[in-house]
């Protein structure tokens, strides 16, 4: 039987997925309806594995929701629970395109393949976010204005995940950046 630290890597994706997860839970203080959902698709759908975008995703969303919920005191109604639940499907649909788009451009310069990832995260988040209005409510906060500063928040925060990431890759605790269907297909 081998020590449960025997392999560095058995320690490193855990406690990088639990500091970027810790990261999400800042954002959500900072921004609270605005957490970057996009820019961590983006950048997850960049560095990791399916697998480990799927957790980070559903850790990113259940992050948020606590926070709200046990920090920020979100009312404890229906549509706030459906629009909870709906940030879910909105984070993964976000994942699922910046994924799609990452594996199409795997070929481009990693730079164009991360904006494009992330814009198609960012406009997949839009429009399921849009989708869930008409039926939730909140179709009034789609104004040019309120979509600015969520695109800016996202690209933002897509600026500090990869310094991020690249401080962790540097420590050897990170992913390094790599395109999606060389090595996390």
């Amino acid at each position: 039987m081998q020590p449960l630290l025997s392999n560095v890597q058995d320690w490193r994706r855990p406690f990088w997925l639990s500091l970027l997860i810790v990261s999400s839970i800042a954002f959500t203080f900072a921004f609270a309806c605005a957490v970057p959902y996009a820019a961590f698709a983006a950048a997850t759908a960049l560095t990791l594995p399916r697998r480990d975008a799927l957790i980070l995703t559903a850790g990113v969303w259940l992050a948020n929701q606590l926070t709200g919920f046990l920090f920020l005191h979100y009312p404890l109604d229906l549509n706030t629970l459906l629009w909870g639940a709906a940030l879910g499907v909105v984070a993964l649909a976000s994942l699922f395109a910046a994924r799609i788009t990452a594996a199409r451009l795997r070929a481009m310069n990693p730079l164009v393949c991360c904006t494009l990832a992330c814009f198609a995260a960012f406009v997949a988040y839009e429009a399921s976010c849009y989708g869930f209005a008409l039926v939730l409510g909140g179709c009034e906060d789609f104004t040019l204005p309120i979509q600015a500063r969520i695109l800016a928040i996202n690209v933002c925060a897509l600026i500090g995940l990869f310094v991020v990431n690249r401080a962790g890759s540097s420590l050897r605790i990170a992913p390094v950046y790599s395109s999606l269907a060389r090595s996390h297909a």
